[in-house]
């Protein structure tokens, strides 16, 4: 692959572009973007070669879309018609059921290959690229059979080489599992901020006590509610699933306080623990 365009040049596209660049030096890197001062500062951190448009895809071996998933639910169509049979489009979605719908009987769906990197960091925009952001990260591919087998494999390899391992699913699977493991951490983040903001106004001291606790768990609640906003709004029926089941802990947990019960709390956050065994046995 010789000529790869990101449309999207924040913190996925650039950092995937960074990575890509590192270990193919010779790939000619085109961005695009609806902000030409993207673009330039895109340019000043070496994340790109060159300015590109739409029209320019169908010299393309691959696109790279990062762009907030309503964007790309709207977009995409377009970028298959302009994309060469020669040519991939893969996403970069945290949502996939409507990103893959939007798409299924379009003349050029064997060129798209849908998947989700699962890495990232609060920060957005060309500034937040970082190298090195994928190495052992899981990429979720989903309906992998859809998509020409020789352009997939060209594509898969090219993301391996910078670090990734790939697991394949459903899209409507990977929106309910996403839910629980990234979006209400999400929103979880955002209300635990809100919460202490609202206080805040009443007693301003209370940042002076806050450690590294409050600030790393606070940590997602400086995500961009431009990207945030849709990946709710997409995966809305899993999200409020995740809540209500979220809410109920949480009353269960306050119904316990209230009875003193701290025998049962202590019990309650022992057997949570065992989330470390799971997550030492995943990383």
């Amino acid at each position: 692959m010789k000529h790869i365009y990101a449309i999207g040049v924040g913190l996925i596209g650039g950092s995937l572009a960074k990575d890509i660049k590192k270990h193919n030096p010779e790939v000619v890197i085109h961005g695009i973007s609806r902000k030409d001062t993207t673009l330039n500062t895109a340019l000043e951190l070496g994340l790109i070669d060159r300015k590109a448009t739409l029209d320019d895809i169908v010299n393309a071996d691959l696109v790279i879309v990062s762009i907030p998933v309503d964007a790309t639910v709207k977009l995409l169509p377009t970028i298959l018609d302009k994309i060469s049979d020669k040519g991939l489009v893969v996403d970069a979605g945290s949502t996939k059921e409507a990103i893959c719908k939007a798409v299924e009987n379009h003349p050029k769906r064997r060129n798209f290959l849908a998947m989700h990197p699962i890495a990232g960091t609060e920060h957005s925009g060309p500034t937040a690229a970082v190298e090195g952001l994928f190495i052992g990260k899981t990429n979720i591919v989903c309906e992998v059979e859809k998509t020409t087998f020789k352009l997939q494999e060209k594509a898969l390899k090219l993301f391996s080489d910078i670090g990734m391992r790939m697991r394949y699913m459903n899209p409507v699977e990977h929106d309910r599992h996403i839910a629980y493991v990234s979006h209400l951490s999400h929103i979880s983040a955002f209300m635990l901020g809100k919460t202490v903001i609202d206080k805040e106004r009443n007693e301003r001291d209370i940042f002076d006590m806050a450690g590294s606790g409050f600030a790393s768990t606070v940590r997602l609640a400086k995500s961009s509610p431009e990207m945030w906003t849709p990946i709710f709004e997409q995966n809305k029926t899993n999200v409020i699933e995740t809540l209500e089941e979220y809410i109920n802990n949480l009353n269960h947990f306050k119904e316990l306080m209230k009875d003193d019960n701290f025998e049962a709390i202590f019990n309650e956050m022992k057997n949570t623990n065992h989330i470390k065994d799971i997550l030492n046995g995943i990383h």
